[in-house]
């Protein structure tokens, strides 16, 4: 059997397939190498910036410095509203690496109380700027802060950081005045500067501390720290200090303000004083009043629901936003107004038989006193306070007008400068009725609101305002909290054109007001026994509810929420005025008898160098602040 031949080798074909792999094989390496000498060249030389930053970030990071709020004091220099140190436990999520377990780990750790977790926790996932601290809890204790100190190395994200935190040395006084700082909610977090409000966790909600929130709260700074690899601060690298808030003085007198807090004795009311000469507000008491130190830090559930509860509304503040019919204390401005549409005299009489009809009509307008006060003129009207001479008066004037006149003194309109949350009240008129009711207006109405009621509505506010404009003989002066911001003074614009009337006529309108405290008839003449000074005020005595034609008002048979509300106006010396006043205290009768004493107590202790109410009240003021306790 033949062997077969084994085939012959090719070394040329092997030796160009070894050729062409060997270069296929350099090809990839060469292009592998281009792929990653290329990567190294775009991440070292384009995006060096970037990663150095990155690199950086995880050793160097920069942090905001919140400015100190500025402080608020009242026109002597008397501290109203104050920042103290504190210590605030805050967390920053995004340091966290679990959340949830972080806040089981401090509950344990500070022992919290099941109601105060609940709002713990949720403070802890409410919305934040990104890196940014969430304040979780506010005003830490001793005991506190040494168990987080104990266990820091457990909480990575979480610091303990001092900070000042809002006082109030008189909150209760001051509290419609001033308002109050609070946390910043979701809600204002989306509208705020992310850079003003670094690092900050508070924000004025009311009053003074919400209408001067830019002023108060400064500029935040920032400082570049270097930290370890749990984020723990090791040194600081540089710093941009906080520009500080600004401070402001107030007109606010803190003595007057208590002696009307005090006058008002927990009735519902408010006593609101004016400067008329400069229109700073020297006293604007709102009772009852609330602690506005509860809702700095966050105010529990239990007090928040007793003060919505409360039927005496103490948040609610009366001086600003307290509607109520003017009454008859806005007779002098009646009189003036008929005076300038010449559809009254001075001279001119008419004759009262307790009611006033209108022409052609049966129905009684009755007079506050029912038997009558015979003839009376324009004077004499407004000291004995009579209804059917200002009945006849409004009826001539028509509602267009009488509208258009009391618009002047500021009723209606929303006049002062920076009282947050002021009401523009309601000064009725044939257009009001027609857009708001889509109701024509009556004849009748007009007659209601020439005694100052119906559907008219002003703030204590506006009728402190009135009076001032009548006190400096219609030179308007705009009215206002802030008296200096820094070292600025505040002088605000007029809010309205001056009311331009010849001299005589504010001198017998003032003189007739002079003569309700000091003449034989005056309605509030109990109340100017034995002045040392002249003193023009006006009373008026609000109604709550319609009596009908036939009926007679009996208090003792009424709810006591149903009484009158008792109403003051008043100002003095009438030379040279130096204090506006307007007193209104809720269901208690007439305004003669229950609020002109106030207002006759509050002036003598402005004007009198030997009174010594003011004196009383500053060493209360003193004594509070010194025993209030400092947590």
């Amino acid at each position: 059997m033949r062997k077969r031949r084994s085939a012959l080798k090719n070394p040329e074909q092997e030796v160009r397939i070894f050729r062409n792999r060997s270069l296929l094989a350099v090809a990839v390496v060469i292009l592998l190498s281009g792929g990653l000498m290329a990567r190294l060249v775009y991440l070292q030389i384009f995006q060096q910036e970037a990663f150095a930053t990155r690199s950086e970030n995880n050793r160097v990071r920069v942090e905001p410095l919140p400015p100190t709020r500025g402080l608020i004091y009242d026109r002597n220099g008397l501290l109203l509203a104050e920042n103290r140190p504190t210590y605030n436990l805050t967390i920053v999520p995004e340091r966290v690496d679990d959340l949830g377990a972080t806040l089981d780990l401090l509950v344990g750790i500070l022992e919290l109380p099941e109601q105060q977790e609940a709002v713990f926790r949720k403070r802890a996932y409410q919305r934040q700027r990104p890196y940014q601290p969430a304040l979780l809890m506010s005003e830490l204790d001793e005991r506190q802060i040494a168990r987080l100190a104990v266990n820091r190395y457990r909480l990575p994200g979480v610091e303990i950081e001092g900070q000042l935190l809002r006082y109030y040395p008189n909150p209760v006084l001051m509290s419609h005045v001033l308002g109050y700082v609070g946390r910043i909610n979701a809600e204002e977090l989306a509208e705020l500067d992310s850079g003003d409000y670094a690092g900050t966790h508070f924000i004025g909600k009311t009053g003074i501390e919400k209408q001067y929130e830019e002023q108060l709260q400064g500029d935040a700074g920032l400082r570049r720290v270097e930290t370890n690899a749990r984020g723990r601060v090791l040194r600081e690298l540089g710093r941009t200090d906080p520009e500080p808030g600004k401070n402001i003085t107030l007109s606010i007198d803190a003595r007057l303000q208590k002696l009307a807090y005090d006058l008002l004795a927990d009735r519902r009311g408010s006593i609101v004083a004016i400067d008329p000469p400069s229109g700073e507000i020297l006293a604007m008491a709102s009772s009852p009043g609330f602690n506005s130190n509860l809702f700095v830090t966050g105010i529990s559930y239990e007090d928040y629901r007793a003060l919505r509860e409360d039927i005496d509304l103490p948040l609610y503040n009366r001086s600003v936003r307290g509607q109520y019919p003017p009454a008859s204390t806005v007779k002098p401005y009646l009189a003036l107004a008929g005076l300038e549409n010449a559809v009254i005299t001075p001279q001119k009489t008419i004759y009262d038989p307790g009611y006033y009809k209108l022409p052609g009509f049966d129905r009684r307008y009755n007079n506050w006193k029912r038997s009558g006060q015979g003839r009376v003129d324009m004077s004499r009207a407004i000291e004995v306070s009579n209804d059917t001479y200002f009945y006849n008066l409004a009826n001539l004037l028509g509602i267009d007008a009488l509208s258009s006149s009391m618009s002047r003194f500021g009723f209606g309109e929303e006049t002062s400068y920076d009282v947050y949350g002021a009401s523009q009240g309601l000064m009725p008129s044939r257009k009001w009725k027609r857009e708001s009711r889509n109701q024509v207006w009556f004849p009748g109405e007009t007659l209601s609101v020439g005694i100052g009621q119906g559907y008219w509505l002003a703030t204590p506010l506006q009728m402190a305002t009135a009076m001032s404009v009548l006190a400096n003989r219609g030179k308007w002066v705009t009215p206002h909290l802030a008296r200096k911001i820094g070292d600025e003074m505040v002088k605000p614009p007029p809010a309205k054109e001056d009311i331009k009337l010849p001299d005589k006529w504010w001198d017998l309108v003032i003189q007739a007001l002079e003569a309700v405290l000091s003449g034989n008839e005056g309605t509030a003449r109990r109340a100017g026994k034995g002045l040392e000074y002249r003193m023009a005020g006006k009373s008026g005595t609000a109604q709550v509810f319609s009596l009908a034609n036939d009926e007679r008002y009996n208090a003792d048979e009424l709810d006591e929420r149903l009484l009158d509300h008792a109403l003051f106006t008043a100002f003095a010396p009438i030379d040279e005025p130096r204090i506006a006043v307007a007193v209104v205290i809720e269901n208690a009768g007439g305004g003669s008898s229950n609020a002109a004493p106030l207002a006759r107590q509050l002036i003598d202790a402005w004007l009198l160098p030997d009174n010594t109410a003011l004196e009383q009240a500053q060493n209360e003021l003193t004594q509070r602040e010194d025993h209030e306790p400092t947590r």
